[in-house]
């Protein structure tokens, strides 16, 4: 089997959210840490954004550079049929498709936030993003290299709508959100029920960082879910186990295990997918919302307003007894506005 290459760091959620997955689903890949160890002749994504996979190109018979995980996740999905991520029931699958972006688009503000906005943190992180791409590097180089890119970081806290007025929304939703997984996993070891799903492992990639790099949040981690800590390390590597088919929940299961979360995820992630579309569809360049009853402004995200119209378009391509399950499950959580 042809081992499948791509670009990452450990200092990427999304590259260990694909690094898992390629484990769990027992997949061969080459990883290039950071861009600079990459072959010569090998094709730069349209957006420097890491993972970046490199796929033949059918049309020329080179490579083609690829990022973003969830559709290189669906793509694996068809080249490697064996130990899927993806539930077979289309309600469930429709689920997981919307608490992955859920990971993937709102946890990473927790994640940016809590790497970049305290000062013990920038100073932990600044040198790992360094080493992580090179070990070889001389240390004044590091330092210099650290110094400058912590205050880029820091500087583009806003973009992530990080800031003194939205800090205690996203702190809050980080809180509530460990109860709400030491709860989850507890019945049956993962999020979708017993075995992991692509939902699993966008979680899990900002969790690398957010509970375990991070100082301060790695702290509150720590004292509120040693369950959660020790999920975090027992889904880095998953080639172990072995999954049954039967393991996802079933709809009366899921009703009742994933409501809390869908009250989060529609608590939070909803309101700001929902006023970023519209800002974008309006022509604005910022956009002022409420989540969690406090204001929230940030500058517009083309690539979330994406997200959300993939997940409406597979949401109006479920049959009507599927979406009406889908409804019935999202109603009241504040996720139906998405749909509305």
């Amino acid at each position: 089997m042809k081992r499948i290459e791509f670009s990452g760091a450990p200092g990427s959620p999304y590259t260990r959210k694909m690094i898992a997955a390629l484990r769990y689903r027992h997949i061969p890949y080459s990883v290039f840490w950071g861009n600079g160890e990459l072959p010569d002749g090998y094709p730069k994504p349209k957006v420097g954004l890491l993972p970046t996979f490199y796929f033949p190109d059918d049309e020329d018979g080179g490579l083609i550079a690829v990022t973003d995980s969830t559709p290189i996740i669906r793509r694996l999905e068809n080249d490697y049929p064996e130990r899927s991520i993806i539930p077979t029931d289309p309600v469930l699958k429709f689920l997981n498709e919307l608490i992955e972006d859920y990971g993937d688009e709102w946890l990473t503000k927790v994640m940016f936030h809590y790497r970049w906005a305290f000062e013990t943190d920038a100073k932990n992180a600044a040198p790992l993003l360094v080493y992580w791409a090179t070990s070889t590097i001389p240390d004044d180089q590091a330092k210099q290299l650290a110094a400058g890119f912590s205050k880029r970081q820091i500087d583009r806290l806003y973009v992530v709508g990080s800031n003194e007025i939205t800090a205690e929304t996203i702190e809050s939703s980080y809180a509530r959100l460990i109860k709400i997984l030491d709860e989850l996993i507890q019945k049956k070891g993962f999020i979708l029920g017993g075995r992991p799903s692509s939902a699993d492992f966008a979680i899990y990639g900002q969790l690398t960082q957010i509970a375990v790099i991070e100082p301060t949040s790695a702290a509150i981690i720590n004292r509120r879910s040693p369950r959660l800590r020790a999920w975090i390390d027992r889904m880095e590597d998953m080639s172990g186990w072995c999954p049954q088919d039967d393991a996802w929940f079933t709809a009366e299961e899921a009703v009742a295990a994933l409501a809390p979360l869908l009250q989060e995820i529609g608590r939070t992630y909803a309101p700001a997918m929902i006023a970023n579309a519209q800002a974008i569809m309006a022509g604005a360049e910022t956009f002022e919302t409420e989540i969690d009853g406090k204001t929230w402004t940030q500058p517009i995200f083309k690539y979330q307003a994406k997200c959300l119209s993939a997940l409406r378009s597979d949401h109006a391509g479920l049959s009507d007894n599927e979406r009406g399950a889908v409804d019935s499950m999202l109603a009241g959580s504040g996720c139906e506005a998405l749909f509305a």
